[in-house]
This record gives C-alpha cells, sequence and structure tokens, in this order.
C-alpha cells in the first residue's frame, strides 16, 4: 500500500510543471499577491479567473519574472519551474524568457513584415541561416494555424493583417523561440467571436506540446479550454481544481459567488 501511495506521488511529482510555494509580492507597500500555493500540470491549461486587480496577471507574469522591470516589486517565496528556482541568483533571465513564452492581451505585432515578426526572436537566439529561419517561420506559423493565410503574403506588414491574425502572428512568435510554457494574458478580449473561437481550438491543440497558462475575465472560456482553474480575490489564490469541478461544486463560498454572477 504505501509503495502503491509512493509511485502515485512520484507520478503526480513529475507531471508539475510550475511549482508555487508560498509567493507573496508587493508594489511597494501594496500587497499584490498574498501567500499564493500551486502547481501547475505539464501540458495542460490552467485558467487564472477572478475580479479585476485579484492577482492573476501579476502571478502569470511572475513565472517569466516580468515583474522584475517594474520599480519597487518584492517577490518572497518560490516559484520552481521543472524543479528550479527560478528567482535563484543564478538564474538566467534571459533563458528562462526562452522557455517561457508570452501572448499579451492586446496583438502587439512589431511594425515589420510577418516573416521578420516571427524570425525576430530565434535571431536574437543568435539563428542566422536563412534556410534556417525559413523552417522555423513556416512550422511556426503552421502550429499557430496561420500558415495557410499568409505563406503568399510573408513580406507583408504584420501591421496589415486582421487583428485575430495578428494575434496569431504573436503566438507564432512566441513558438518560434520553442519554449515549453506559453502564457497568455486575457489574449481573445480584443478579438471578435470568430478568432476567438480559432484561437481557443488552437490552444487545445498546443496543449499536446506545451504547458499553457491563460487569464482570463471569460469564464465560459475557462469552461471550454482549461484543464483546471484557479480562481483568485484580492491577492488570494481562492481555490484550485479540475475545471469542471470549479464550476459545479466548488468547496468556497466566495467561488460560487462569482461563478453565478452573484460577486460583490
Amino acid at each position: 500500500m504505501e509503495e502503491n501511495q509512493t509511485t502515485e506521488q512520484a507520478n503526480q511529482a513529475s507531471n508539475i510543471c510550475i511549482s508555487i510555494k508560498d509567493v507573496d509580492l508587493y508594489y511597494g507597500n501594496f500587497q499584490a499577491l498574498k501567500n499564493v500555493n500551486m502547481d501547475i500540470g505539464t501540458k495542460e491549461i490552467t485558467a487564472f479567473i477572478g475580479p479585476s486587480g485579484c492577482g492573476k496577471s501579476t502571478l502569470l507574469r511572475c513565472f517569466n519574472r516580468m515583474n522584475d522591470l517594474i520599480e519597487d516589486c518584492k517577490i518572497s517565496g518560490k516559484i520552481l519551474i521543472d524543479g528550479q528556482d527560478i528567482y535563484a541568483k543564478k538564474t538566467d533571465v534571459s533563458a528562462l524568457r526562452k522557455q517561457v513564452g508570452m501572448v499579451f492581451q492586446k496583438p502587439n505585432v512589431f511594425p515589420m513584415s510577418i516573416f521578420d515578426n516571427i524570425a525576430y526572436g530565434p535571431r536574437t537566439h543568435g539563428v542566422r541561416k536563412k534556410a534556417d529561419l525559413e523552417e522555423i517561420v513556416c512550422t511556426s506559423l503552421e502550429r499557430a494555424g496561420l500558415w495557410k493565410e499568409v505563406k503568399d503574403n510573408l513580406k507583408k506588414s504584420a501591421l496589415s493583417i486582421s487583428g485575430g491574425q495578428q494575434q496569431r502572428v504573436c503566438i507564432a512568435r512566441a513558438l518560434a523561440i520553442q519554449p515549453r510554457i506559453i502564457l497568455m494574458d486575457e489574449p481573445t478580449s480584443a478579438l471578435d467571436p470568430i478568432s476567438t473561437g480559432i484561437i481557443e481550438e488552437l490552444c487545445i491543440q498546443l496543449k499536446k506540446d506545451y504547458t499553457i497558462v491563460i487569464v482570463t475575465h471569460n469564464m465560459q472560456q475557462a469552461l471550454r479550454i482549461s484543464d483546471k482553474t484557479a480562481f483568485f480575490l484580492l491577492g488570494e489564490m481562492v481555490e484550485m481544481d479540475k475545471t469542471n469541478r470549479i464550476f459545479t461544486t466548488p468547496r468556497e463560498d466566495a467561488t460560487e459567488r462569482y461563478i453565478t454572477g452573484r460577486f460583490g
């Protein structure tokens, strides 16, 4: 019996991609995250939900240390990716950000061609051969579900295509540096329903190869695409569970009030 429990625990540990332990975060004197503890599974979609200002995007930005760029930001506790403390002094932040790609709320394509948008990251990391760059661009656009739509217009400005296509260019750009984790901060909030549906389906396909963490205000979106959901309130992670359970039988009253629209 004990041996079976030990094996099960080992299997669970091996399926953890990101582990957050006792994390507090301050912007100056304001505490934005309060004693957050959670584990995020490998090759799963984990959704963060909660009202504006509850800390979900703040936690997301911890995973690739984007909060380092904010003055007076202090963080304590541990965030482990594949067992490595990403806030340890020896951490190579550039290498970390290569492993952890990010897609933002509004499409933020660069004012250059579609090809150069996708090739930007690989070039930054030393890829110079034209054939290698062409293969990376083609593969990344295929994975982002955009290749057929833009393959004849790669020299066209990325600013000239639709918002939904621009967001998929941003996803392809994140994939081009071969990350293991993709962070998405409300990636469809500025898009129409058709583009939203395309990106949701894309996320489901991408989780075969990537761990995805998505912040969303759209609870139906969390229900449609995520394996697990975490509910945040006032800087605290109130509860986290399999998505179906969170939306059908949440343990906490605050979670139930939020998902049923009786919050506040």
